[in-house]
Parts: structure tokens; sequence; C-alpha cells
């Protein structure tokens, strides 16, 4: 049997729950009862498909909520941080530092995929204050940089 290659709304659906479900586009052309990823592209790129590309855009929006929640839940899961192990004839809990890594790796990934997918939610945020005031704080007293040049001069040695 080959891979289907004609859209329809069905498969548009159904790739569109599994985005969404957390799957990554790559793993789901991979069965052979879908499409390649050559072909999803060309759905998205045609105009007749308009329909799909708007499912697509917002199952990628909740891909990255579904991301957020597998993270917690990686964080949560404690069950492979220890591990039993052998030294001589005692055996001790030790901590799997490998299981831990591994775990941090995968939290770092969906956070970083999550930010890139809907940054205003899940991206990192740079307040500036644009009314162009600095402020100095010296000791634990604020001052602004007219009485910082008022105490400590301009630098300038003319």
């Amino acid at each position: 049997m080959s891979r289907p290659s004609d859209y329809t709304e069905e498969l548009a659906s159904k790739i569109c729950e599994l985005i969404a479900d957390g799957k990554s586009l790559r793993s789901i052309c991979q069965d052979e009862e879908m499409p390649s990823k050559s072909t999803v592209f060309s759905w998205l790129a045609d105009q007749r498909y308009s329909s799909f590309r708007t499912k697509y855009a917002l199952a990628r929006e909740a891909q990255a909520d579904t991301l957020f929640d597998e993270m917690l839940d990686i964080a949560d899961d404690g069950s492979n941080d220890w591990m039993e192990k052998n030294f001589g004839e005692e055996t001790r809990w030790v901590e799997n530092g490998e299981a831990m890594r591994r775990s941090d790796i995968r939290i770092k990934t969906r956070q970083w995929m999550a930010a890139k997918m809907r940054p205003k939610v899940y991206g990192d945020r740079l307040d500036l204050d644009v009314k162009g005031n600095v402020g100095f704080v010296v000791g634990a007293r604020p001052i602004t940089e007219e009485q910082w040049l008022e105490e400590h001069g301009s630098g300038d040695k003319a």
C-alpha cells in the first residue's frame, strides 16, 4: 500500500490532532498510513487548503501547551531518580544521575520549543523602561543620574 497523497479533511484533522497531542510532524509522517512531510508541506502551501493551514497553526499552539504539561509530568516523576547499587556486600540507594540529567534535558528541550511556538505565553520576558530614565542604587539608596553626578562629578578633567 502506498502513502496517501490526496488531501482529505479526515487526514488533515488527524495530523492536527496528533500535533496538538505533542507528536512531531516528522514522527507522524514516518507512519506508512500517513502522507510524507513534503506532501503535508505542499498542502500547507496550497491556497485551496487554507482551513488546514489555520487548523495546523492552532494545533502547533496546542502542541506548546502539551509540551508545558509534559514538563510538569517529567519534573514530578521521581520514579527513576534513585537506584540500588551494590558496593561489595552492601547494597545502597544512590542518586541516578543519568536519569536526572536526561529528565533535565527533556524539560529544557520542551521549554525551548514551547517558547519558540508561543513566545508570548512561554517565552522569556524583558522589561524595559523606554522613558529614558536611568537610575542607580548605591548601597541601599536609589539615586538618579543627576544626583550621582552631583556627588561624584562628571568625570571630566578639564
